[in-house]
């Protein structure tokens, strides 16, 4: 919010320099933007009068002009067409300055001296939209009207008004001469989205007086409720609604004062009625709006919710398609404004207006938000509702902006207001605990000066019995902490001394056993060479068609966002394998050679799965979060490649109980090469090569893998004790074994078989050999291990090798029916 300090200091004393105000103003809690200071790229410009003119002699488009500018008359030199003699226009003398740093000096053209220069709008770094009344494309040209309002009391022109504005700097003719501090408000403090709001924040931060307007209306006999009528459907909606009724209306332009003020907040001067609703908008911190009377259908104005169908043109000339949820305003017919956000064409006022009724009122921020979100709208008066907004500021406001119109001359008050308030806002009573206060902050404040500072900010004190009394406009204050927090603000939180923080244990900080297992996997990861990826966790209902997930799959049953940012982004993922393929795909299609990938994140689930054995739904009635990790590769690699970073990862994270068993009917992945991860005899996740016609769904032309690992089970099984054993004493007695075996018999079952029926001596057991070929029967396969014993305390014998040896090989004929090979 940009607050131009002359206009503040109509509320408020400001006894230090703008640089000053602005860094007292930060360290109680008001954040400062910048200050910006107008007008400061202009020097020595004046409002001068012309007072001759006439063709240059050697140059058809230029006029030589002279210029009174109070000290004396000087000769200027012009190509302007829009000027003519008794103009009051700005004048940049001779050693001037200009906005950009452009330096004005005496000069001659096409032989004709010029000692200054007139100056157009622009060149004083502003536009039309600043002052609508300026020149287009020529020299701006001062309203005499303006300059007598302004300096002569009784409107008087001529030698008057000569004697008093010619020769002046145009900084102080303009109004650009003013500091104006730009604050960040935030969401909390809605009420400091006002002139008042600041100045009482200024107040009670340099310890000055602050000064409400006083609010006085003029009114007729007529009576307000004889001439409009108020109905409010939903008061959740609309808390309270007052409407002034205004006749005899003059449209007209604003006076300068109010010109001046508008434009340094950043808002356009418009007409007196626009401006009227605007300035009590910036003062007072409550967005207002004018009907045209006799543009109401029945006098009457209707608060209610938006109907099928519905359609409004707003005032920015737009069609808008209303929705049920959304607040209008309506008369008896159809409706007039978008509550909070925007009125429509149908009421506007216009220069035939005669009659207004003024609307104030108090609207469900939340309402106003979802309106103008689904409209596409956003004003300043809905960025004021959106926060909430003090439901006894309503009569204020629209007072305020009534004692306006009267002296603005702008039409007649009609007497008392149309006051719709359903329901009555208590007050909001605290216990003041300067004890508990003291406590949370750390401080020895006495409790004389934490009342003194309250009420510095307009908060009601009952001292005897210990209790506040909130103002309605101050919404964010509820509880012992709130006041506090006031407390410290101006207190000064540099007076405040540092101290450690107490407790009954203290304890250290560090990471919990799960995050530093998942620190130890994104560290094995990128050892192994894989990047991290990072998705979103939205996702779109078609991606489980993309994967082939039959229609019956629990992964279907996802949780579904209420407010979604589009279709493709509408629930909340149950697999994590989708946004893996989408990266790879987006690899593959970039034509980068191979990508090696892991994600560490989570899925989301409403009910029971093979993925997620807790059920879906917890007590807050939320899916619960599942974590997964996520490895995608193609490029350079195969599924044994894939296994072997699985068994890496195992291996550091200590897990020891760990197999891979052959899985198939899982629609995403290739049926022979795909294999379930099983931890301490529970399912953990799934490894394979990714299905064809699951690839060709995301355009990868080539083989590519993934594997997906719950982390919980991960944590589950993880160890972070190293043990240790001493180096053998006594030496090993390798065997090799080399058989022929069914080609459907697994390395799995062999080797369960070797380690079963080896015994205690039993170190390793290392495939080094399978071999398909001539020499071996068709439907067989060779299969070839190198077998190492070894035991702690002794040397072994043959004999005790042979015996285990002869038992490992019983074992694979009868189970197996494997044939010793020669």
């Amino acid at each position: 919010m940009k607050v131009p300090l002359k206009w503040l200091k109509e509320y408020v004393d400001i006894n230090v320099t703008p640089q000053e105000y602005a860094d007292a103003l930060t360290l109680s809690g008001s954040k400062v933007e910048g200050i910006e200071k107008q007008g400061e790229e202009i020097l020595n410009v004046v409002v001068g009068k012309i007072i001759s003119q006439q063709k240059h002699p050697d140059a058809d488009k230029l006029q030589v002009t002279g210029v009174n500018v109070g000290t004396g008359i000087i000769q200027i030199v012009t190509g302007a067409q829009n000027i003519s003699v008794g103009n009051y226009v700005p004048v940049a003398l001779d050693g001037s300055l200009l906005p950009g740093g452009k330096k004005i000096k005496k000069g001659k053209l096409r032989g004709i001296e010029s000692e200054g220069m007139m100056c157009a709008i622009d060149e004083l770094g502003y536009t039309r939209y600043d002052f609508p009344d300026a020149d287009e494309n020529g020299i701006y040209v001062l309203s005499p009207d303006m300059l007598a309002g302004k300096y002569c009391e009784d409107g008087a022109s001529g030698g008057e008004l000569d004697s008093k504005v010619l020769g002046m700097d145009i900084r102080d003719v303009l109004g650009i001469n003013d500091s104006v501090v730009e604050f960040e408000i935030t969401p909390n403090r809605p009420d400091c989205l006002s002139m008042l709001g600041i100045a009482r924040e200024t107040s009670a931060t340099l310890g000055t007086k602050f000064t409400k307007p006083e609010i006085r209306v003029l009114e007729t006999d007529e009576e307000a409720s004889a001439c409009a009528g108020v109905e409010i459907k939903d008061a959740g909606m609309c808390p309270r609604y007052c409407a002034r009724i205004i006749k005899n209306v003059r449209i007209a332009p604003s006076p300068s004062w109010m010109k001046e003020r508008l434009r340094a907040a950043g808002i356009r001067p418009i007409n007196n009625i626009v401006d009227i609703t605007n300035y009590v908008m910036l003062e007072m911190g409550q967005p207002m709006h004018a009907f045209d009377l006799d543009k109401l259908a029945g006098s009457k104005i209707i608060v209610r919710g938006a109907e099928p169908g519905e359609v409004i043109e707003t005032l920015d000339g737009s069609e808008r398609k209303l929705e049920p949820g959304m607040l209008v305003i309506a008369d008896e017919q159809r409706p007039v404004a978008v509550a909070g956000v925007m009125g429509g064409s149908n009421s506007e006022i216009s220069c035939d207006t005669t009659s207004i009724l003024f609307e104030s009122a108090s609207f469900n921020g939340t309402c106003v938000r979802i309106g103008s979100k689904k409209l596409g709208m956003r004003t300043e008066a809905s960025s004021r509702f959106e926060k909430g907004l003090d439901v006894n500021n309503v009569v204020d406001a629209l007072d305020r902006a009534a004692q306006l119109i009267t002296m603005l001359g702008a039409g007649q008050v009609a007497k008392g207001r149309i006051d719709c308030y359903p329901g009555e806002v208590p007050p909001r009573i605290i216990d003041l605990d300067c004890a508990a206060i003291n406590k949370l902050l750390g401080t020895d404040i006495p409790r004389e000066e934490m009342i003194a500072i309250l009420k510095r900010l307009d908060i009601h004190v009952d001292e005897s019995a210990g209790k506040i009394t909130v103002p309605s406009f101050r919404m964010d204050i509820e509880e012992t902490a709130d006041i506090a927090e006031e407390v410290a603000r101006f207190y000064g939180y540099n007076n405040i001394v540092p101290t450690l923080l107490e407790g009954k244990k203290p304890t250290r900080g560090v990471k919990t056993f799960k995050q530093r297992v998942e620190d130890k996997i994104r560290c094995i990861m990128t050892g192994e060479g894989l990047s991290e990826a990072y998705t979103y966790s939205f996702a779109s209902p078609g991606v489980f068609d993309r994967i082939n997930l039959p229609a019956d799959s629990e992964l279907r049953r996802a949780a579904v966002i209420s407010n979604p940012l589009g279709a493709d982004y509408s629930i909340m993922r149950t697999t994590t394998i989708p946004s893996m393929l989408e990266v790879l795909s987006t690899n593959y299609n970039r034509r980068i050679e191979e990508a090696w990938l892991f994600e560490l994140s989570y899925t989301y689930h409403t009910n029971r799965s093979r993925i997620s054995q807790v059920e879906g739904i917890n007590e807050k009635g939320l899916p619960y979060e599942n974590e997964t990790l996520t490895v995608g590769m193609y490029g350079g690699a195969d599924f044994f490649r894939l296994k072997g970073i699985l068994e890496q990862l195992f291996g550091e994270l200590k897990i020891s109980n760990y197999e891979f068993v052959r899985e198939s009917g899982n629609p995403i992945f290739h049926p022979g090469r795909t294999a379930a991860v099983v931890i301490n005899g529970e399912a953990a996740g799934t490894i394979g090569e990714v299905h064809p016609d699951v690839l060709e769904n995301y355009g990868i032309d080539t083989k590519a893998y993934i594997a997906v690992i719950e982390v919980e089970k991960l944590v589950s099984a993880a160890g972070e004790k190293i043990q240790y054993r001493p180096l053998p004493k006594f030496p090993a007695v390798s065997r090799d074994l080399s058989m022929l075996v069914a080609d459907d018999v697994t390395v799995k079952q062999i080797e369960e078989i070797i380690r079963q029926r080896a015994g205690k001596i039993l170190e390793s057991v290392t495939l080094f050999d399978v071999y398909k070929g001539k020499q071996v029967p068709e439907g067989m396969k060779s299969v070839a291990y190198a077998i190492t014993f070894r035991a702690d305390d002794r040397t072994l014998t043959d004999e005790e090798v042979g015996k285990a040896m002869k038992k490992v090989l019983d074992g694979l004929k009868n189970n197996l029916e494997a044939e010793l090979r020669q």
